[in-house]
């Protein structure tokens, strides 16, 4: 039933296309990889930021809580390059994040010239929280799955995404790319027990 023009309930959200619709033959837009990554990136986008709202850095603030709860210590240097974010953006994240009580700067052990950027509980507890406001909303991104065709494709575009940095490195640099590439490795919970992440480090790194 039509909704009236002068009620005040919003409108029933549409029902999502269904795979089966889409004329593959016919070559159209919606076959197109880059459009399709296009649009669902867009799509997430805009859900996304909402989710994390009460996260300092939004998208980019979340992503570093993900990283230093889930992988080794690491500067924030070494997070820029593993999340491809530019360095100076990553010093602001990482200042909003230590001003909100979400992380905290250590000096490294091994090397005190080089600081760490690590969770305290506070920003574990918002990481929970944000996380589970993401994957309602990621759930309804995805509504036109279901819930076994999500796990799938959530599975297939990680292993793309890990793979991304190494098909980079075979094409050569992209003029104009502007936004610096990410350097895909394996958190520690996906890592073989005593495994360590190939990210580069402070060291290794050009100025």
């Amino acid at each position: 039933m039509t909704a009236s023009p002068f009620s005040d309930s919003p409108p029933e959200p549409s029902a999502p296309p269904r795979g089966g619709d889409i004329d593959w033959d016919a070559g159209g837009i919606e076959t197109e990889l880059g459009w399709s990554v296009q649009a669902m990136s867009q799509g997430f986008s805009r859900i996304a930021t909402g989710a994390v709202a009460d996260v300092p850095g939004g998208p980019r603030g979340y992503q570093v809580l993900v990283a230093i709860t889930t992988e080794d210590p690491a500067s924030q240097l070494v997070l820029a390059q593993r999340l491809g974010i530019d360095k100076t953006a990553m010093t602001y994240v990482i200042d909003a994040l230590e001003e909100a009580s979400l992380v905290e700067r250590r000096p490294d052990p091994r090397d005190r010239r080089i600081r760490r950027v690590l969770p305290t509980d506070q920003g574990r507890a918002v990481l929970t929280s944000a996380r589970a406001a993401l994957r309602a909303v990621e759930g309804t991104l995805l509504r036109a799955l279901g819930s076994e065709e999500q796990t799938q494709l959530r599975r297939l575009l990680a292993r793309v995404a890990l793979d991304a940095g190494a098909v980079e490195s075979c094409l050569g640099p992209v003029p104009g790319a502007g936004q610096p590439a990410a350097t895909p490795h394996l958190s520690a919970r996906g890592r073989p027990a005593g495994a360590r992440a190939t990210a580069p480090t402070e060291k290794s790194t050009s100025p």
